[in-house]
């Protein structure tokens, strides 16, 4: 059996998740028919494959350093590894690759994300796994290499609008329990309402 062949046919928000979840559409063709493909999914973000403006050269500093360096600093990025089920079709076939979100700016692909205004997000799909087809009435598998990959260019205002349905207006900053207990006594002790009214208490 030949290797099938993938495409990345669109993106969009998944409604009605615990989790901020985007639902890539894959394309998959094949020349026998298949009784089923059990899919191994990663994504990267291919940095290098887009430009940057000087807001997003600052905020993409902590990521890649000074924009002198990005030559060699400016890297492709592991987004995120998945495994999928595709059900038996016959030539081609589209199945939805969910993906969840963090916006926790710990983790280097949200923080690359959340530092893009527009534009498109340049991902790479790499494919493996194994396939179970008919040859002849009979049953074979065989392996899928990583050598099967789709490129797509996510718009980032997808991403962008599936975090601001979630976190209006808002993002997460991870602390040490020791620095939250802190900053947690500090608004009590102040009877702030918020914890922008006790950031902005303590000048920050």
């Amino acid at each position: 059996m030949r290797t099938l062949g993938f495409s990345v046919l669109g993106a969009s928000r998944v409604e009605y998740t615990v989790v901020p979840t985007l639902r890539f559409d894959l394309g998959v063709t094949s020349e026998l028919p298949v009784r089923s493909v059990l899919l191994d999914v990663q994504v990267q973000i291919a940095a290098r494959r887009r430009g940057y403006d000087a807001a997003a050269h600052d905020r993409l500093f902590e990521l890649f350093g000074p924009v002198a360096d990005w030559g060699t600093t400016l890297r492709t990025l592991l987004w995120t590894r998945s495994t999928l089920v595709v059900p038996a079709f016959t030539e081609e076939t589209v199945v939805g690759l969910d993906v969840p979100c963090s916006y926790d700016l710990e983790v280097t692909a949200s923080r690359y994300l959340d530092a893009l205004c527009d534009g498109a997000v340049p991902l790479e799909f790499l494919f493996s796994g194994s396939v179970f087809y008919d040859d002849d009435g009979a049953l074979q598998t065989t392996r899928l290499s990583w050598n099967s990959e789709a490129a797509y260019d996510l718009p980032v205002r997808v991403w962008k609008e599936t975090m601001e349905r979630y976190f209006r207006g808002t993002a997460w900053v991870r602390l040490s329990k020791d620095s939250f207990d802190r900053l947690s006594a500090y608004k009590s002790r102040n009877a702030l309402a918020s914890w922008d009214d006790a950031l902005a208490a303590l000048g920050l």
